[in-house]
């Protein structure tokens, strides 16, 4: 049973780095697509995880169960940075083109803090 293991550290610093990374060109280039890769990339992560921990072998089932709950929890939180940074680019995307946003999808976020 092959396992994309993120919870290795290097893979947790190369997996943040290209996230940042992305973010970083998204706002550069003021295009929300490089977010919505990484957004993609670890959604799709999520699904291969899940369909793991549901096909786990009897022999190994404590190993490698908490070894993807681990995974699970990385995604999830990966998934919540890159959406965030999605809505806040195409925030400022839809402003520096003058196009009109169908609502400020972060004006609910910032008015609380």
């Amino acid at each position: 049973m092959f396992i994309f293991d993120v919870t290795q550290p290097l893979t947790v610093i190369l997996l943040l780095t290209a996230t940042l990374l992305l973010i970083f060109l998204g706002k550069e280039i003021k295009k929300p697509f490089p977010p919505a890769i990484a957004l993609v990339f670890f959604l799709v992560l999520v699904i291969v995880h899940s369909v793991n921990l549901a096909n786990i072998p009897k022999e190994n089932y404590d190993e490698i169960r908490s070894t993807l709950l681990g995974c699970l929890s990385f995604d999830l939180v990966m998934i919540l940075i890159s959406f965030f940074a999605y809505l806040w680019i195409d925030d400022i995307s839809s402003k520096f083109y003058k196009k009109k946003s169908i609502d400020n999808s972060l004006d609910w976020f910032w008015n609380k803090i």
